[in-house]
C-alpha cells in the first residue's frame, strides 16, 4: 500500500501512474489467459479421456461461463462504478483461485460445472472489465495503446500453455489445476492493489496531464469525440453504434471462443499430434498476439477504428477457414498465426472505441451491457463446434459456418459510426452557446 501511495505522490516523475495500472492489468490478464482461458483446450483432452464426456458437454461448461459473464456484465459494471475496480478484482481473484482448486478435485460432471462456475465468476469479476474500465479512465489520447499493452498479458499467458501441457503429461492435470489456483491468488491480490478508479482524485488528468499543464490535456478529435461529453448507459443503448459494435464484437468472438476450446482437440484429432505439440500452436498464436496487441493498440490511436475492426473480422474469417481444412502442422501454424495477429490487433481497438464514442464516466456500465450482447458469440462458438464435431466426427463444417458468420459480421463494424451527442448534452451545449454569445455582446 505504501508503494502505491509513493507512486501516486510522485506526480512530477517521468512515469505516469496510469502505466502502473497498465502493468497490473498485464499481469492479471496473463494469469487469466495462461492458467485458464488458453489452457482449457489442454484440460479438455484429459477430461474427455478420463471421464469420457462428449465435446458438447465439455463445450457447454465454457458456454455457460460466457453466459454467466454476459448476464452479470451490467451488474458488474455497476459494482465497479460503486465500489471501485480494486475491490472487485480482489474478490474475483480469490473466487477464481478457489475455483481452480475445486476444479482439481472434480469427479463428476456436476463437480466440474460447479468448479467451472466459480472460475468463471472469478475471471469475470477480477478480469477484463475491471481492468479495462480502469484503463479507459486513465487514458484518452493513448487509450488504445494502453489497452493493447495490457491485453498483451493475455497473449503472454498463452506462452505458458506448453509448460502447462508438459506438466499435465508429467504430473497430471489435477496438480496443475491446484497449483494454478494458488498462483492466481498469490500473484493476483498484490496486482489488484495497484488499481485506482480515476486520475482526477490524485490531482492528475488522463494521459499524464496535470491541471497546471494544459498543453498535454487531451482534446476532442473527429474519431474520439469530445472527452467531456459522456453518455449514460441508457443513452448509449439508444444509439445504433452501441448495437453495431456489440453485435460485431460478438461475431468476432464466435471464432475466438471456438478456437479457445477446440483448437488443441482439432490438432490432436485431425493430425494425430500430442497435446504438448498442439500446445505449441497456441504458443505461436499467443506470441504473435503479443506484438499485434501492442501494435494494434498504437495503430488504433492513429487510424479510423471502424475500418481497422472490419479488416480484423475478415482476417478472423480467413484464419478459421484455413484451420478447418489444414492437413499439416505447418498449415495450422500459418492460419493460427493469422488468427493471433488479427485477434491481437482487434481487441484493444474494439474495447477502446466504446470509450471514444460514449465517454469515460459510465464506461464500465456501458461495457457491461455490451457484454450481455457479446456473450452470444462466446456461448455459441464452442457449443456449436463441439456439437457438430460429435455428430460429424471433425470440425470442418462447424468452422466453415462460424467463419462465414464472422465474415458477414465485419459489416456491422463498418456501419458503427460515431453517434451524435445525446439530447441532454445538446441542450446543455445550446444553453452554453447562448450564454457565451450574451457575454460577448
Amino acid at each position: 500500500m505504501k508503494l502505491v501511495t509513493d507512486l501516486l505522490k510522485k506526480q512530477g516523475s517521468n512515469i505516469f501512474y496510469g502505466w502502473w495500472i497498465v502493468a497490473a492489468g498485464f499481469v492479471i490478464q496473463m494469469l487469466n489467459g495462461g492458467l485458464f482461458m488458453h489452457s482449457f483446450g489442454a484440460y479438455f483432452v484429459y477430461l474427455q479421456g478420463e471421464f469420457g464426456w462428449s465435446r458438447t458437454v465439455l463445450s457447454g461448461a465454457f458456454s455457460l461461463q460466457q453466459m454467466e459473464s454476459g448476464i452479470i456484465g451490467p451488474i458488474q459494471g455497476w459494482l465497479i462504478v460503486k465500489f471501485g475496480p480494486r475491490t472487485m478484482v480482489r474478490i474475483g481473484v480469490i473466487i477464481g483461485g478457489i475455483g481452480l482448486i475445486l476444479f482439481s478435485q472434480v469427479h463428476s460432471i456436476w463437480d466440474f460445472y460447479i468448479a467451472f462456475f466459480a472460475i468463471a465468476m472469478g475471471s469475470s469479476l477480477g478480469g477484463f472489465m475491471a481492468v479495462f474500465s480502469t484503463i479507459a479512465n486513465w487514458f484518452i489520447k493513448k487509450r488504445s495503446t494502453a489497452m493493447g499493452i495490457s491485453m498483451a498479458g493475455m497473449s503472454l499467458g498463452g506462452l505458458l500453455v506448453p509448460i502447462l501441457a508438459w506438466s499435465m503429461e508429467t504430473y497430471g492435470w489435477r496438480p496443475v489445476a491446484f497449483a494454478s489456483g494458488i498462483i492466481t491468488i498469490a500473484i493476483g491480490l498484490p496486482m489488484a492493489q495497484l488499481l485506482r478508479r480515476a486520475p482526477e482524485a490524485y490531482g492528475l488528468l488522463p494521459d499524464g496531464a496535470t491541471p497546471d499543464n494544459t498543453d498535454t490535456a487531451p482534446e476532442a478529435t473527429e474519431e474520439s469525440g469530445n472527452p467531456n461529453m459522456d453518455f449514460t448507459a441508457t443513452e448509449a443503448l439508444k444509439t445504433r453504434a452501441f448495437w453495431f459494435i456489440s453485435l460485431g464484437h460478438g461475431s468476432a468472438l464466435l471464432v475466438v471462443s471456438a478456437l479457445m476450446v477446440h483448437l488443441i482437440p482439432h490438432v490432436v484429432d485431425r493430425l494425430g499430434y500430442s497435446v504438448a505439440t498442439a500446445g505449441t500452436v497456441v504458443t505461436l498464436m499467443a506470441a504473435t498476439m503479443i506484438f499485434s496487441q501492442v501494435g494494434g493498440g498504437a495503430l488504433g490511436d492513429r487510424i479510423n477504428k471502424r475500418i481497422g475492426l472490419t479488416a480484423c473480422l475478415l482476417g478472423h474469417s480467413a484464419a478459421l477457414f484455413g484451420l478447418a481444412f489444414s492437413t499439416s502442422i505447418w498449415q495450422v501454424a500459418i492460419f493460427a498465426t493469422l488468427h493471433g495477429v488479427v485477434w491481437g490487433a482487434r481487441a484493444p481497438i474494439a474495447v477502446s472505441i466504446r470509450a471514444d464514442y460514449f465517454g469515460r464516466s459510465n464506461y464500465a456500465t456501458i461495457m457491461g451491457f455490451s457484454s450481455l450482447v457479446m456473450m452470444s458469440g462466446m456461448m455459441v462458438g464452442p457449443l456449436f463446434a463441439g456439437y457438430m464435431a460429435d455428430r460429424l466426427g471433425d470440425y470442418k463444417l462447424a468452422f466453415s459456418i462460424l467463419a462465414t458468420i464472422t465474415g458477414l459480421g465485419s459489416l456491422l463494424f463498418l456501419m458503427a459510426k460515431n453517434p451524435p451527442p445525446p439530447p441532454r448534452v445538446l441542450r446543455i451545449m445550446r444553453y452554453s452557446s447562448r450564454g457565451y454569445e450574451q457575454e460577448r455582446s
